[in-house]
């Protein structure tokens, strides 16, 4: 009886394991992200105050929502064809 609530542990700490490398690149990539805007919104505004002016009044930039269509590059992106 003790070395099944063993082996059921053992199973559960191995998938919550598995599951931790799997979220944690994201995790660290999302961080990394919300780093990178907050430096460069303030770039921008240090920017702007050295300029002696306002940081453009446009609209904020939107979160990025999980799940939602992934950012596309300015670049036009052509489909191969055929010869």
């Amino acid at each position: 009886m003790e070395t099944t609530y063993r082996e059921a542990l053992i199973g559960m700490l191995t998938v919550l394991g598995l599951l931790v490398l799997m979220v944690l690149p994201a995790a660290i990539g999302i961080a990394q992200e919300r780093r990178i805007d907050r430096q460069l919104k303030r770039a921008g505004t240090d920017r702007a105050a050295a300029e002696g002016r306002q940081a453009p009044a446009g609209p904020p930039r939107p979160e990025r929502i999980p799940g939602s269509c992934p950012a596309r590059s300015a670049t036009p992106h052509r489909t191969a064809r055929a010869a």
